[in-house]
């Protein structure tokens, strides 16, 4: 990822044009101006959430696209051509569609989606020049092109944001759109590429310097827009790479010496705490979908984005009930890599670390919501596709506390955890890994977390609480196999007990019954169901009463889990 932004240092006669080398150059830089700005744009975040990430997510979002772009070069390294500029333009958005964080991650993904449209219309070498097949294909050379560009990511990012405000990096988007288009002037051919992002980054930082006098709780802070000022530190790397010079460095703290001391409120009553939750999740649908999806989503919380296009979106929201968000999801399509985070109990959100928290990964949506409810940070386990200790160091981040427990609720999770939390550790965060090696302990483990009560002793007793907890899944076999129950056929349901295989069976309902009476033979106080999405009510009903009739002692619990590996989860506790 450094090759880039190192060749944009090393050749001072960088071409004022944006071909795919300009576009990966552009992306490198990108991604090392966030990371030197990182935490000093996170520090100065407070809007439209107090929580101290915009820097973090709008790295991780531009890391997503360093990725998708360096894959598209490095798919071309064994041969003899190069990528053209749609094919770069397109990786950039697209990664940085899949991989956005955040509020303002999600509108730079929405930002690059618009300039890759515009890019891509004249993208395969007319009017680049006679050398354009050297360096990939460029687009129309001239500013004019590069100015429609951010034209149109500006009005599709504005077009994202269910209630767009000024005052945040949509304004400075906007400001570096317009300053494009009056550099153009009425003769865009004689008007360089290099002379076009020099007047979008000008436009852009006189944008952002008067951000707290557009937005009541930035005058309050005495601080410029945290998104808008990670939107500049993306456009100055644009400069550098198409023209090989790098603008000044911005305080991101900086404030205009002619503000006035006191900003008037704006309409938004900005001094309420606010939704509690954070959900972020891609979801495959058509617009017919999107467009239940924005009216039930803006009903539900606010900081409503939704990126993306052509059956892949990105959707963001800031909501209370974390668990109806996903749900809407799930009635307007298939979502996928949810990530739900709880801001804290604290009023107005405020930025200073939690003592404690919790991460926990869990096998499906409707689990995501509970644990999220009950105050985790959550990660989602698709099927076949377990997270990497990568996303599980990302999600101790996210937690924003101090101290960490973490639930891997896998046994298969369990090195990736322990490289997770060694990491974390070494980032300065008390972490402690409980081994659960199923979602039913993780949830038994959860009942008992308190927070207010020392360190060890929680970690004690959740560690109490999930050894305590026999775990069974009922799962469908692939193929004939031998099994410690016996030989199982392609399309048996296996009862499997604490990781092995107990029972074979032919129906659910009747596997599940054998899976209980075995487990519940040892004892138990408390029965915990969690179905899959396509398993009926009707069955929790029956295994409850099942329950009930023969063990008058035993309580049982049903959680719906949503997409899951299994059709069904038990645990006994």
């Amino acid at each position: 990822m450094q090759f880039a932004a190192q060749a944009a240092k090393e050749d001072p006669q960088v071409p004022q044009t944006l071909d795919a080398a300009a576009v990966r150059i552009w992306c490198s830089l990108a991604l090392d101006a966030l990371g030197r700005d990182r935490e000093e744009i996170d520090a100065i975040n407070v809007y439209p959430v107090a929580d101290g990430d915009t820097g973090t997510n709008l790295y991780l979002t531009v890391e997503s696209a360093v990725r998708a772009v360096e894959a598209v070069f490095d798919a071309h390294a064994t041969g003899t051509s190069v990528p053209d500029l749609p094919d770069a333009v397109r990786a950039m958005a697209h990664g940085a569609l899949i991989g956005a964080r955040g509020n303002s991650g999600t509108i730079l993904a929405q930002l690059l989606r618009g300039m890759a449209e515009v890019l891509c219309e004249d993208g395969t070498g007319a009017g680049a020049g006679p050398g354009a097949e050297g360096a990939g294909a460029a687009a129309e050379d001239g500013g004019d092109h590069l100015a429609r560009a951010l034209r149109r990511a500006a009005e599709l990012a504005r077009e994202a944001v269910a209630h767009p405000v000024e005052g945040t990096i949509l304004t400075v988007a906007t400001a570096a759109a317009d300053a494009a288009a009056r550099g153009a002037g009425d003769d865009g051919a004689a008007y360089g590429s290099g002379a076009a992002v020099h007047a979008a980054y000008a436009g852009a930082r006189v944008a952002l310097d008067a951000t707290p006098g557009q937005l009541a709780v930035l005058g309050r802070a005495g601080v410029v827009d945290a998104g808008g000022r990670g939107l500049l530190a993306v456009l100055a790397a644009l400069v550098e790479a198409v023209t090989g010079d790098a603008p000044a460095r911005v305080a991101p703290g900086a404030r205009p010496h002619d503000l006035p001391a006191v900003v008037e409120s704006c309409d938004t009553d900005d001094s309420s705490p606010g939704p509690a939750f954070e959900v972020i999740y891609l979801l495959e649908t058509d617009e017919a979908g999107i467009a239940r999806l924005r009216r039930r989503l803006d009903a539900l919380g606010d900081s409503l984005v939704v990126v993306g296009g052509d059956g892949l979106w990105n959707v963001h929201v800031h909501v209370d009930d974390a668990g109806a968000a996903v749900e809407a999801g799930v009635e307007a399509g298939r979502p996928y890599r949810i990530r739900i985070t709880h801001f804290g109990a604290a009023a107005g959100h405020q930025r200073e670390r939690a003592q404690r928290a919790v991460v926990a990964v869990v096998p499906g949506e409707g689990l995501a919501g509970l644990c999220a409810e009950a105050g985790a940070t959550t990660v989602l386990a698709r099927p076949g596709e377990p997270p990497a200790s990568g996303e599980l160091v990302e999600a101790i981040r996210r937690a924003h506390a101090h101290e960490v427990v973490l639930l891997p609720n896998d046994a298969e999770l369990r090195h990736t955890a322990a490289a997770a939390a060694e990491q974390a550790r070494a980032e300065g965060i008390r972490v402690a890994l409980i081994p659960t090696r199923a979602a039913v302990q993780g949830i038994a483990a959860l009942a008992v977390h308190e927070p207010d009560r020392r360190f060890d002793e929680d970690v004690v007793a959740m560690t109490s609480a999930a050894g305590a907890t026999r775990y069974a899944e009922l799962a469908v076999a692939e193929r004939q196999s031998w099994t410690m129950a016996g030989i199982c056929q392609a399309g048996d349901l296996l009862g499997l007990i604490d990781g092995d295989v107990a029972v074979i069976g032919t129906e659910l309902a009747a596997t599940a019954e054998s899976v209980l009476d075995r487990m519940l033979s040892a004892g138990g106080e408390l029965v915990t169901l969690v179905l899959g999405e396509d398993v009926p009510d009707a069955l929790a009903e029956r295994l409850e009463g099942y329950v009930r009739d023969g063990h008058l002692a035993v309580d049982t619990v049903v959680y719906r889990g949503g997409r899951q590996s299994v059709p069904l989860l038990i645990g006994v506790e």
